[in-house]
C-alpha cells in the first residue's frame, strides 16, 4: 500500500522489537508472564499491520487466505489445548515457524533477480537446511510426545552412519545452492533436494532421543527456528525478523541449557547418548515388589496431625488435571494449623514454568511454591513430603547409582522427610522409565489411584476429622 514513509516503517519495527523484549521480560516471572504475553502478541500484530502499510504487496488474495486459515486453527487449537499437551503444541507451532521461514528463504533464492552476496546466499541456503530440520524434527517430537509413536528412543544399525551421510549431503548441496545464488540463478530441483535431505537430517536428528530428553530437544529444536528466522530476515532485508529471530535463538538456547542442566547432564550426552546406551528412557515393566499402601482416611491422619507438609506436583497432577484439589487441600491443612508448601523442581511436569502456569490456575499463591533448593534445605524438617504424579524429579538414584541412566540429575530430597506419601496409578515407573528404590523404603506409604479423586477423597477425610 505505501501508506507510510520509511521513517514511520522503521518506528513501527523498533517499537515491535521493544515489545518483544519486554515480553521475554515479562514472561521470565509468573507475577508478569500474562502482561508479557499481552506485549508479545501487541508486538507482533503491529509488526504485521507495519508490513501492510509500508509494503506494495502482491498475492494480497492468498496472503490473507492463509492468515484466516493460520488463524482459524491457530486460535482454537492454543486455546483448548490441555496444559499437559503445551509442550506438544509448542513442538507443532515451532516447526511450522521453521518451515515457513524455510519455504520464504527457498522462493526468495529461486527468484533470485540478479547475483546475491555470498553472505546473503549463505543465509538463504542456511535457512533452508536448518529451516527444514527444524520442521520434521519438531514433528517427531510431537509424535513422541503424544504417543503416536514410541517415546523410547529408536537406534536402528547404521544409524549414525546414515546421520552422518546425511548431513555431510544436505551441506554439499547447501553450498551448491550458495554457488548458483552467487550467479544468480538457483535451481529449484537443487532447493527441492536440499529441503528434502534435511527433512531426514530432521527425523534422523530426534529419533535417538527418548523419555524425559524429549522436552528439551523441542527447545533445541525452537532454538534452531528462531536461528533460521533471523536469517532469512537477512535475505529479505527486514531488520525486524533479523530481531525477533535474534531472540527466540537466544531464548531457545539458555531455556535448553537450563533444561540439560537441571537433569544434570550436557546437551551432547541427551542428543546422543542413546547411541551409547546413555539415555534416560529405561524400563517401562511393572514391578511386583512389595510396597506399603494405605487408603485416602490413613493419609489424611498422617497429614492433619503433621506439622509441616511439602508437595511435591508432578506429570501426574496435571494428566489428572487436580491442581484445583490439591489448593483445596493445602486451604483445609493450613486451616488445621500445618505449614505447607510446594516443592517445584526446574523440570516438573516436562518443561521449566509448567507446574507453575498449572498451579496458578488454580490461584495457588505464588509464595507458597518454592525452588529445588530452598526445598531441599526444608525437608531434614519436614514430617511429610506429599509426591503427587512425580517420580523421576524424586528418584534417589540420580544420587546413588552411578549405573543409572539419570545419575547426576539434580532431585528433591524427599527421602529426608519423616515420612514420604506418594500418590501413584500404579508401580509402573515415570516418564524416564527409571524403578524408584523409595517407593519400597519403610517410611513410605503408597495411596494408589487417579491423583484427582485420591485427593478429593484425603480431602473429605481431612474435613471429618
Amino acid at each position: 500500500m505505501n501508506v507510510i514513509g520509511p521513517t514511520t516503517e522503521a518506528l513501527g519495527y523498533l517499537v515491535a522489537a521493544v515489545c518483544f523484549i519486554l515480553a521475554l521480560k515479562g514472561l521470565s516471572s509468573p507475577k508478569t508472564a500474562r502482561q508479557g504475553n499481552w506485549l508479545g502478541a501487541a508486538g507482533a500484530l503491529l509488526a504485521c499491520v507495519v508490513v501492510f502499510l509500508a509494503e506494495d504487496l502482491d498475492h494480497m488474495g492468498p496472503i490473507l487466505v492463509a492468515i484466516a486459515v493460520g488463524t482459524a486453527v491457530g486460535v482454537p487449537a492454543a486455546r483448548r489445548v490441555a496444559m499437559t499437551q503445551m509442550p506438544q503444541l509448542v513442538a507443532l507451532f515451532n516447526g511450522v515457524g521453521g518451515a515457513a521461514a524455510a519455504l520464504v528463504a527457498g522462493l526468495e533464492l529461486n527468484a533470485g533477480a540478479g547475483s546475491a552476496s555470498t553472505t546473503a546466499a549463505i543465509a538463504g541456503a542456511f535457512t533452508v537446511l536448518v529451516g527444514a530440520v527444524s520442521f520434521s524434527g519438531s514433528c517427531i517430537t510431537f509424535a513422541k510426545l503424544q504417543e503416536l509413536m514410541t517415546t523410547r528412543p529408536v537406534v536402528f544399525p547404521g544409524g549414525p552412519v546414515a546421520f552422518g551421510a546425511c548431513i555431510v549431503v544436505a551441506v554439499g548441496l547447501a553450498a551448491g545452492v550458495v554457488v548458483d545464488a552467487r550467479e544468480g540463478d538457483v535451481n529449484a530441483g537443487l532447493l527441492v533436494l536440499l529441503g528434502l535431505v534435511a527433512l531426514a537430517v530432521g527425523v534422523l536428528f530426534v529419533l535417538p532421543v527418548g523419555g524425559a530428553d524429549v522436552p528439551i530437544v523441542i527447545s533445541l529444536l525452537n532454538a534452531f527456528t528462531g536461528l533460521t528466522v533471523a536469517a532469512s530476515g537477512y535475505v529479505l532485508d527486514n531488520t525486524l525478523l533479523l530481531v525477533a529471530g535474534t531472540l527466540v535463538g537466544a531464548s531457545g538456547t539458555i531455556l535448553t541449557r537450563m533444561m540439560a542442566s537441571a537433569m544434570g547432564r550436557s546437551t551432547v550426552s541427551i542428543l546422543f547418548g542413546a547411541f551409547k546406551g546413555g539415555s534416560t528412557a529405561g524400563s517401562t515393566e511393572v514391578s511386583t515388589r512389595p510396597v506399603r499402601s494405605a487408603g485416602a482416611e490413613d493419609v489424611a491422619i498422617l497429614l492433619a496431625y503433621a506439622r509441616k507438609v511439602v508437595i511435591v506436583p508432578g506429570y501426574g497432577l496435571a494428566v489428572a488435571q487436580a491442581q484445583h484439589t490439591i489448593h483445596e487441600l493445602v486451604d483445609v491443612l493450613q486451616d488445621k494449623g500445618v505449614q505447607v508448601v510446594y516443592g517445584i523442581h526446574p523440570v516438573a511436569g516436562r518443561m521449566p514454568g509448567h507446574m507453575n502456569v498449572l498451579l496458578a490456575e488454580a490461584n495457588v499463591p505464588y509464595d507458597q511454591l518454592k525452588e529445588m533448593d530452598e526445598t531441599n534445605s526444608e525437608l531434614s524438617s519436614t514430617d511429610v513430603a506429599l509426591v503427587v504424579g512425580a517420580n523421576d524429579v524424586v528418584n534417589p538414584a540420580a544420587d546413588s547409582s552411578p549405573g543409572s541412566p539419570i545419575y547426576g540429575m539434580p532431585i528433591l530430597h524427599v527421602g529426608d522427610a519423616k515420612a514420604v506419601v506418594f500418590l501413584k496409578r500404579s508401580m509402573r515407573p515415570g516418564f524416564s522409565g527409571i524403578e524408584n528404590e523409595l517407593l519400597y523404603d519403610p517410611k513410605t506409604t503408597l495411596l494408589f489411584g487417579d491423583a484427582k479423586d485420591s485427593l478429593t477423597k484425603v480431602v473429605q477425610s481431612l474435613k471429618g476429622l
